[in-house]
């Protein structure tokens, strides 16, 4: 049992929680909480980490011993000091990071007739981008395009905030946004962006084919480039003195449309 917070274990932790550098480096990822242990793909995980009184108490219910060549118990108060959140639930581990590719998405792993893709343009949000990849995977979403100035997905917030859809929603950054969406248009996907001078409302079109919806940043919305590289800007038709939606409020109202159309 580590009980030191100097351990070098320790302070690697630590490294991988606060620094992206830090992660990509090493290709890993933490995640925390007992959802997150019991939903992770077991082939992913690299380590397993718990606090004294966590394996005091869950040992034989969630068979830890099976894990003994990963498994690293620290005492609670060292577990407190590497967990990033304000009340620790006592499991902690480091996955392997997942690399994918744009012609994985293209290809639809996920089974569905018609891909069905979100494209974001400098989100900065973690929570956002969680939440987008949450929702995104219960409307059928095929895959995540982020450009490469995005917020970083394995962020311990957006972690968070995807509740196990980390493990299951593919991604990938791209570093010319405005190129890919091109492409995407010249494959047969048609590409919408969400914006404020959209002349058609988003529920008057159709998205059963292949279809991207495009997202901007928080502050400024979609970069002009990326803008004007999608086949048509679309809109959502607010009430009141309201004049846009929250990003991840807007890609779920444009994601789950698409999916009750294809659900007819």
């Amino acid at each position: 049992m580590i009980t030191s917070t100097g351990n070098a274990r320790v302070k690697q932790l630590i490294q991988w929680q606060k620094k992206r550098k830090a992660r990509d480096k090493d290709g890993v990822f933490l995640v925390e909480g007992l959802r997150m242990f019991v939903e992770a793909p077991r082939e992913n995980v690299r380590e397993l980490y718990v606090s004294e009184s966590f394996y005091q108490n869950q040992e034989e219910k969630l068979q830890l011993d099976e894990w003994k060549a990963k498994l690293e118990i620290l005492s609670d108060h060292v577990f407190d000091h590497v967990s990033d959140t304000m009340t620790p639930q006592g499991v902690l581990l480091v996955m392997e990071q997942r690399k994918y590719t744009l012609e994985e998405m293209l290809s639809n792993g996920r089974g569905q007739e018609e891909p069905l893709l979100m494209v974001l343009d400098n989100l900065q949000d973690p929570g956002n981008l969680g939440t987008i990849l949450r929702a995104g995977e219960a409307a059928g979403v095929t895959g995540v395009i982020l450009s490469r100035d995005c917020v970083d997905i394995y962020n311990p917030k957006v972690i968070r905030s995807t509740m196990g859809s980390i493990y299951r929603m593919p991604f990938v950054y791209v570093d010319q946004l405005p190129e890919v969406v091109s492409m995407l248009s010249g494959s047969g996907i048609r590409t919408y962006a969400a914006h404020l001078d959209g002349k058609n409302s988003y529920e008057k079109e159709n998205y059963k084919k292949g279809t991207a919806f495009l997202i901007g940043n928080e502050g400024n919305g979609l970069r002009k480039e990326t803008a004007d590289a999608a086949d048509i800007y679309v809109r959502i038709p607010m009430c009141g003195k309201v004049e846009s939606l929250n990003a991840a409020i807007a890609s779920s109202v444009l994601m789950f449309e698409a999916a009750r159309q294809r659900r007819e």
